[in-house]
């Protein structure tokens, strides 16, 4: 049924109907004209020194390739921003000179005036099909999951909502998804919750599995399982202020990633293998450097890749005043890629396809 004076659904729902309604149904807050970026500031639009550090990861991905032609698929790319900026740093003067097959996956309708080398997509590659870089910046707290609580027996239930937010316990939680919780996420006291992120593993496998060689790179905020949340961290975005997760297509809504339970499930897909348990945890050569997943901040691996929050020497002031000023300006645009506390504390998982024999 629907309210006589809004309109909107009052039927209870779980979470994840209710997300995949609000965020990609019918006038749903991610297909709206202004994109995430209406609302949100992401690391694609603090700086172009992200793009330029995507550009570089891409550079190092060919090279081990073999190759000067290097697919790039970025999942959950917004309107393009990331991707446009990306492929102008590979054409740069100081570009690494790839020849970039670029590919966005979004559901939102492709934007007027992107570069019509851009393949536009609203689904994932063929499996195997992609030789380069699957990038997905943000892309995993956007995958709807359901929400589970646990009654005061301490048995995990589905939390139902309505389009307003309210919110009541459904039935407990069975099969697949209790045995994602028991492994993942248990709960083990009367009103603890937990976002039940199994579709988010499915979703990354399918993304490592599109890859015949190469990286896949997820980009998010997220906890491993030694540091569960324990009442979960599902919450809204609205015009750059936290809101209440509310389901009415008027606001994101989002959670945090458990990005150990993916990372084993790129390793399934034939992604290199699980992540340990803390991030940072795996070798410390850089992204894709180790044998294995690996799971680490983004200050750590944007450090590696030249973005440095360092102030320029006070003597370039007098000898270039204007060259200072843009140092200056970009070890502020650093600072805050690599912030404590801030976009420097987003997980980067990384997961190597290497290119099958012959």
């Amino acid at each position: 049924m629907t309210d006589d004076v809004t309109g909107e659904t009052c039927q209870w729902q779980g979470w994840r109907e209710a997300t995949e309604r609000a965020l990609y149904g019918p006038g749903g807050f991610y297909l709206r004209p202004e994109g995430p970026a209406g609302h949100f500031r992401t690391s694609v639009h603090a700086s172009a020194l992200f793009a330029g550090a995507v550009a570089r990861l891409l550079g190092e991905v060919a090279e081990e390739l073999g190759t000067a032609e290097v697919d790039l698929v970025d999942v959950g790319a917004g309107r393009g921003e990331l991707l446009t900026a990306v492929l102008a740093a590979t054409e740069g003067a100081a570009g690494p000179g790839l020849a970039v097959r670029a590919y966005v996956v979004e559901r939102a309708p492709r934007p007027a005036g992107l570069d019509e080398r851009v393949v536009w997509t609203d689904r994932l590659p063929e499996p195997g099909s992609v030789r380069g870089l699957l990038f997905a910046n943000e892309w995993l707290d956007n995958v709807p999951v359901d929400v589970a609580e646990a009654d005061a027996a301490g048995v995990a239930r589905y939390v139902e909502v309505r389009a307003d937010g309210t919110e009541r316990l459904g039935a407990p939680v069975a099969g697949p998804d209790a045995e994602w919780l028991a492994r993942w996420w248990p709960l083990r006291e009367p009103g603890a919750r937990a976002e039940i992120g199994r579709p988010r593993d499915e979703a990354w496998a399918a993304a490592v599995g599109s890859l015949a060689a190469g990286r896949a790179v997820a980009v998010d905020y997220g906890h491993v399982r030694d540091s569960r949340p324990p009442f979960g961290t599902l919450t809204g975005f609205r015009a750059g202020r936290e809101v209440p997760p509310v389901p009415d297509g008027g606001c994101d809504v989002t959670a945090h990633v458990a990005v150990d339970a993916c990372a084993e499930a790129g390793a399934r897909a034939g992604g290199s293998g699980a992540a340990g348990a803390e991030a940072g945890s795996e070798p410390a050569g850089g992204a894709g450097a180790g044998g294995g997943a690996e799971l680490l901040t983004q200050r750590d691996v944007l450090q590696r890749l030249g973005v440095s929050g360092g102030r320029p020497p006070l003597s370039l002031a007098s000898t270039d005043p204007a060259g200072y000023v843009r140092a200056l300006a970009a070890a502020g645009e650093a600072a805050e890629l690599t912030a404590r506390g801030g976009l420097g504390d987003f997980h980067w998982l990384v997961q190597r396809v290497r290119p099958a024999a012959g």
